[in-house]
């Protein structure tokens, strides 16, 4: 566990790296502040210190495939992992005879790696952990909503592949959940930029003779923001100190849900210029909208929350208030 005095010092080498760089430059920033250190001895912390960060600076970096193959029990984390499509969180590859077909995603590092990390379903529901050759794969830029964040498109359909000697596909469970968690974090970020800069624009724009902040509806529009900020952040806080499947998946729903909820409510108190391309808004709302995406979005995680409770007939365990 990393001390308190050392986490005071760490999140501001952090936070100076997010702030000042992107890119290339962040992931060398992080690499000199030592995060990928602070990664390997407390995941969560390293975790819960970059992500709210690197949303909040509308940062990019290759941050999650570390945490990733952190959690899949990689020692060394070098490579680009391959990470699910859009809206899920099933395992990217498939094992069948020897050979592995591949349907996922992965970040810009898979276009300077050699090879790869990729999970593939394997007999009788169990995982197993293999590095391609990227050359293996058809890596294809997406553009989409948010082409900033460098997501690449990933396919094979008969790729040679590698057991991976440090870490077992039983761990796939771990990497969702500590990715599930970084993610939740960077949305929330992202959103807490957002309302940061919807009440910036209250209380400087005038209207009538008085700052808008002075609205009753205004007023209104930016508590529904915090409230479901705050919200979905209890549920994260409360992964980070009990970690599990169920309340990582409700974590980043949650997430995902609020995050669009305060973007929906600042987006009105901007109002005119909230809908510029000089405005910073729309590259927060367009991160949030993918983010959301990554590793099962809000509405795919409650549908599937939704049918385990019916398939169970149990409720989750409520949290402590």
């Amino acid at each position: 566990m990393i001390e308190t005095t050392e986490v005071e010092l760490f999140e501001r080498s952090v936070r100076q790296a997010t702030e000042r760089h992107t890119g290339e430059a962040l992931d060398g920033a992080l690499r000199e502040v030592g995060w990928l250190e602070a990664l390997t001895d407390d995941a969560f912390t390293a975790v819960s210190i970059l992500f709210p960060l690197q949303g909040a600076a509308n940062a990019v970096s290759f941050a999650l495939d570390h945490v990733v193959a952190t959690g899949l029990g990689l020692k060394r984390t070098t490579e680009a992992v391959v990470l699910p499509r859009l809206g899920t969180w099933a395992a990217p590859g498939a094992v069948t005879d020897g050979r592995v077909a591949i349907r996922g995603l992965g970040t810009r590092a898979l276009l300077r790696s050699d090879r790869a990390v990729v999970v593939a379903a394997h007999e009788r529901g169990r995982f197993k952990v293999a590095t391609v050759s990227t050359s293996d794969l058809n890596v294809r830029p997406v553009q989409g909503m948010d082409p900033a964040f460098g997501l690449v498109d990933v396919t094979a359909d008969d790729a040679g592949f590698g057991a991976y000697p440090d870490g077992s596909g039983d761990t796939w469970s771990a990497a969702v959940v500590l990715a599930q968690l970084a993610l939740s974090y960077e949305i929330l970020g992202a959103a807490r930029a957002v309302l940061s800069l919807a009440r910036e624009h209250a209380l400087d724009r005038i209207q009538y003779g008085r700052p808008i902040s002075k609205f009753q509806a205004v007023r209104h529009r930016l508590a529904e923001a915090l409230v479901a900020i705050e919200g979905a952040d209890a549920v994260v806080t409360a992964v980070r100190e009990e970690p599990s499947s169920e309340l990582a998946a409700m974590a980043k729903a949650l997430a995902g849900r609020g995050a669009q909820t305060a973007a929906r409510h600042c987006q009105q108190v901007l109002a005119g210029i909230g809908f510029t391309a000089e405005h910073p808004f729309h590259r927060y709302f367009r991160r949030i909208l993918l983010l959301d995406q990554l590793f099962g979005s809000a509405r795919s995680l409650t549908l599937e929350l939704g049918d385990e409770l019916l398939r169970s007939r149990r409720l989750p365990m409520l949290l402590p208030l």
